[in-house]
């Protein structure tokens, strides 16, 4: 993974170093956490791909559960119970589920509260055997109301599937307590771990080990990304440049971050780092704004706000070098001659034309940006990526002065919501 900033980023590196200095106690204080592997802070959770045993619970279960059988793995959850695993299955293989609607296992997401979903999922639930389903409960406080809603729901008439069904939460909560005595499966999380930096636990390894993702190498990409980025090299760093970046940007008026990626399967991966950003940073009237675009299908939609708008956006484009592989046009197509430049072209050299032609226009419209570039969308480079963000995100609020690791005012909705179910 390459960060791309000089000449678009409007930051000078002379800026990024004092705040990279700025930083330097705070990164020292990661790099002791690092050195005691545990999980005793809460930025415990850049040890994960390091902790071998949430994968090896997780393989364990799918060695007790998984079946050549299997079709649909079920994970109800919402928030930073699915957002991590989503992002990845759908970088790899869901965002091409309708057009392999042979290939199993599938990953189903039940989130929030919809009538017509939960109707159609309990009715293939009624036509599947248990061999071919796994339901994991992913809920970290063991209450979140959306995910108890869904389970009983889709356990309610079918009762059949109870050793099918999986719970996966901090192992103090009343939720996984009763799941035992009930003896129904259960994975923990730690309890320092906050939902949206977890998906490097069983919350995100579970189900991926189930449809066969290589885990392996995300961990490893994870691994190496935790490296760089914690390396008190400033201009080496990714996660201390773009921190500085972002926060350099957000002084100067622009508190809009759009997170513009150029593959659609991407966009799962895009709203991940939504959460993270938004529920990490969003407090005490400041934080950084996360949208989503998607290239090259948003530039015809919003792309005429960006460069036309208010100036209060800074912009990363993401993107992947390497491909599978790429089909081409015929070079005599159908409608010969409507557009010429493209007969015998690529498609991944349209996209790369897409991409430097939206780069022009951004430098001629002195809008700023950078670029973060995998080589291949590929677990490693998910790992990476994802591992990079959770640290740039940490060091951000420290720089904003603000808890990382808390969302207090989510509760304030739940509160109302708990009382008016009550009476």
């Amino acid at each position: 993974m390459e960060i791309r900033f000089r000449n678009t980023a409007q930051v000078p590196e002379a800026a990024i170093q004092t705040i990279g200095n700025k930083l330097m106690p705070y990164l020292g204080y990661l790099q002791q956490i690092a050195q005691d592997d545990e999980y005793s802070v809460a930025e415990s959770s850049i040890n994960l791909p390091f902790d071998h045993t949430h994968l090896e619970k997780s393989l364990r279960l799918k060695a007790e559960l998984g079946t050549e059988k299997l079709k649909y793995f079920i994970l109800i959850g919402i928030g930073g119970s699915n957002l991590g695993a989503k992002a990845i299955y759908d970088a790899l293989l869901g965002y091409f589920d309708p057009v392999e609607p042979s290939r199993y296992p599938k990953l189903i997401f039940l989130d929030t509260t919809d009538t017509k979903f939960q109707n159609k999922l309990t009715q293939l639930l009624q036509t599947v055997t248990a061999e071919e389903v796994i339901i994991d409960v992913v809920c970290k406080s063991g209450k979140t109301l959306e995910t108890i809603v869904n389970t009983e729901i889709a356990l309610a008439n079918n009762t059949n599937l109870l050793d099918r069904v999986v719970i996966t939460s901090d192992p103090s909560t009343a939720l996984y307590k009763k799941a035992q005595t009930l003896n129904i499966k259960c994975l923990d999380i730690p309890p320092k771990v906050g939902g949206r930096y977890s998906v490097l636990t069983t919350v995100g390894l579970f189900p991926l080990v189930c449809i066969g993702v290589d885990t392996v190498a995300l961990l490893a990409g994870a691994m190496e990304a935790r490296k760089s980025c914690l390396s008190t090299d400033i201009l080496a760093n990714p996660a201390i440049i773009s921190a500085a970046i972002l926060y350099e940007n957000y002084q100067t008026g622009k508190p809009i971050n759009d997170n513009f990626f150029f593959h659609s399967e991407l966009e799962s991966l895009g709203k991940w780092y939504r959460q993270l950003t938004g529920e990490s940073l969003g407090k005490n009237k400041t934080g950084i704004t996360p949208t989503v675009s998607i290239g090259s299908t948003d530039l015809h939609s919003v792309v005429q706000l960006y460069l036309g708008g208010k100036s209060d956006k800074y912009f990363t484009f993401i993107w992947a070098e390497k491909e599978e592989s790429s089909v081409s046009v015929p070079q005599h197509p159908v409608f010969k001659g409507i557009l010429p430049e493209i007969e015998g072209k690529s498609v991944k050299a349209v996209r790369q034309a897409i991409i430097s032609g939206v780069k022009s226009a951004y430098i001629n419209k002195n809008i700023p940006f950078c670029e973060i570039v995998l080589p291949a969308i590929t677990e490693n480079a998910l790992g990476s990526f994802m591992q990079f963000k959770m640290i740039e995100t940490m060091l951000l609020a420290k720089l904003f002065e603000v808890d990382a690791f808390t969302q207090p005012n989510v509760e304030e909705y739940k509160t109302v919501t708990h009382e008016l179910l009550s009476n």
